[in-house]
This record gives structure tokens, C-alpha cells and sequence, in this order.
């Protein structure tokens, strides 16, 4: 039990290293901050990366607390604060990189900016499964792709977590949504509402010919890089528009340019890095809300349990792959 005015964190001293579970001092208030009592801590395949030092792009110096994602309640505000009040329960992806702590602590002192008021039907583990991945599917199809009811989408990798988030949104916005998947999702997928494509059986050709009569689609999300994002290059149709989340590799261009296609990357870390666009964080995340507590959003969760002291466990069981959806740790038994 951590004395008043500590709380206890897991720190993480050296890449690669075990977390050290250590009595710490609870943060103080910054301008247009919250204190915020966590309840649950999303672990994404992100935070397993940034654990094992595989991350440039998300670096956080260390000894350090990881954690991108949080639910929690609001303990204290800060004095210019307005738009949330003690007891107001939250989620967000509020830190775990460029320095900022993460959420596996008892406590984050938090830019108001990245949080909104948390979805009424979830419970806390809930909550906190949503933050990255809804902020990353919104980003790149509404902020990037504009799509519209009645266009025709394909996710591909439509049972990850992005990727689950992804078809929700698409089918709340009206769209017709296709996603792709390994043999095993299928039937998840489909639960979704989405017409599932088995990546591993179906070529590109076959399934643009199939279900776009060889136009192609209208926008395409790809949420997993390499040769994915060249396929979603050759499925796209003329003047559609392709999104990705993990666009960093060489890719030929061609394809895209002769069909007056377009792209656009999603790096949805750069408010938290930069500073630059956070309040469009929290905004999202009341997207979500809405979603949410109208029942056409739910986020998929592991039913295993994991807490501050199974860390080493959970983070290893999410690179191991095989979850069936989001792990959370449960800071608040």
C-alpha cells in the first residue's frame, strides 16, 4: 500500500529489462492538467516495442513509466481547469512516450486536452482497450480518408485492434466494409457487419473482380505495412484514397499514380511528441463516446487478467500474438 503523497509505478530501468514495481512520488499538477487515479491500463503492441527499444519513432527516455492508454477517475484538477471535475471518470492516450509517464501507476498528472468523459456502458478495462486504437481508425478515415455513406471500404487487418475499431466506425458513417483477416477471424470479422476476405486464400484481383467489379474500392485502411499497403495500392479504385498506419517501408508508387489515387499516413503519436493537436485527441475519443453509448462501437478485450505485478507476463503474452483481443491491466483491483 503506497504512504499518502506516493503511489506505487512500474518502472522500467533498460530496454528489454523486467519492470520494477517501486514506491514513487504521486505527480504534481502542471497547467491545464488532471490528476487522475487509473484503473486500467491498455497494453498495445506498441508498448511492447517501446519495452524492447524496437520504437524510434516513439521514443521515451529512460528509467521511465510505460503505458500509452488509461481509464480512471479525476482526483484533483488544476486551477484554470474547467472541463472536468473531481470524481469525473475519463480514458485517454495520455503518455508512455516523448518523456511523458504512462499509465502503469496508480496516478498520471494529465493535459485535460487528451481526455474525454468515459463511455457510460464500458467498464474501466474497456475503456481503457479504446484510446490508441479508436484515435488511429478515426484519424485515418475521417480525418484523412472523408468517408462517406454509401463508399465502399476495405480494412485490412480487420480483427486487430485497429482494425476491429475501424470497420465499427466505417458501418456507423454508413459505409459498405470489407476486411481481410487470416481464416481464423473470419467468422469475427463477419460478426462485425463487415463481408470478411481470407487474406492467405483470395488474391487481390479475385476480390476487387468480386466485389467492385473491377473498379476497386473507394478508400482502403491498411494497418499492417509491407507488402499489404502495395496490394492496397493495386485494389484502390481511380481517385480513392489509401490510409495506413504503418507506411515506412519502399513502396512503388506507380500503381497509385496512374489511377489519380491518393495517400495519406496516420501517425497518431505526433500531439503526444509534439504537443501540436492534442484537444483533436480528446474530441475524437467523445466520438468514440458517442459511438460507444449508442451500441455501434464495443471494444474487444482478453478475458486474462494481468496487474501491476504480472506485467512482465502480460506484455510477453501480447508479443507472443494469440489474444483475443485488447490486454488490460487492472491498476484498481
Amino acid at each position: 500500500m503506497a504512504k499518502n503523497g506516493s503511489m506505487r509505478a512500474a518502472v522500467l530501468e533498460m530496454h528489454g529489462a523486467p519492470f520494477r514495481l517501486v514506491e514513487v512520488a504521486r505527480p504534481g499538477l502542471g497547467p491545464n492538467q488532471v490528476l487522475v487515479r487509473i484503473h486500467a491500463s491498455g497494453v498495445n503492441p506498441l508498448d511492447v516495442k517501446i519495452r524492447a527499444g524496437e520504437a524510434a519513432h516513439a521514443r521515451h527516455p529512460l528509467p521511465a513509466i510505460l503505458g500509452i492508454d488509461l481509464a480512471g477517475v479525476v482526483e484533483a484538477v488544476g486551477p484554470s481547469v474547467t472541463a472536468f471535475r473531481r470524481g469525473d471518470e475519463v480514458y485517454g492516450m495520455t503518455g508512455g512516450v516523448g518523456g511523458l509517464q504512462g499509465s502503469l501507476a496508480d496516478y498520471a498528472a494529465v493535459d485535460v486536452d487528451l481526455l474525454a468523459p468515459k463511455p457510460s456502458n464500458l467498464t474501466m478495462r474497456e475503456a481503457a482497450a479504446l484510446p490508441l486504437v479508436f484515435i488511429t481508425a478515426w484519424e485515418g478515415l475521417v480525418d484523412r480518408a472523408h468517408l462517406q455513406s454509401g463508399q465502399k471500404v476495405l480494412i485490412h487487418g480487420g480483427a486487430g485492434g485497429v482494425g476491429h475499431v475501424a470497420i465499427q466506425i466505417a458501418r456507423a458513417l454508413g459505409a459498405e466494409v470489407f476486411a481481410t483477416g487470416a481464416a481464423r477471424s473470419l467468422a469475427y470479422i463477419s460478426s462485425l457487419g463487415a463481408t470478411a476476405i481470407d487474406r492467405g486464400d483470395v488474391a487481390v484481383d479475385d476480390y476487387v473482380a468480386q466485389y467492385t467489379c473491377g473498379q476497386g474500392f473507394d478508400v482502403i485502411y491498411d494497418t499492417a505495412g509491407g507488402a499489404t499497403l502495395d496490394a492496397s495500392f493495386a485494389a484502390v479504385r481511380r481517385f480513392g484514397h489509401v490510409v495506413s498506419a504503418l507506411g515506412w517501408g519502399i513502396h512503388a508508387l506507380a500503381p497509385l499514380s496512374f489511377k489519380s489515387a491518393s495517400y495519406s499516413g496516420v501517425f497518431t503519436l505526433l500531439p503526444l511528441l509534439t504537443g501540436e493537436g492534442r484537444a483533436h485527441h480528446g474530441d475524437m475519443l467523445r466520438q468514440a463516446t458517442r459511438l460507444v453509448e449508442a451500441g455501434q462501437l464495443s471494444p474487444r478485450v482478453d478475458p486474462r487478467r494481468f496487474s501491476l505485478g504480472d506485467l512482465d507476463d502480460a506484455y510477453q503474452t501480447v508479443a507472443e500474438g494469440g489474444l483475443q483481443g485488447k490486454a488490460v491491466i487492472d491498476i484498481v483491483a
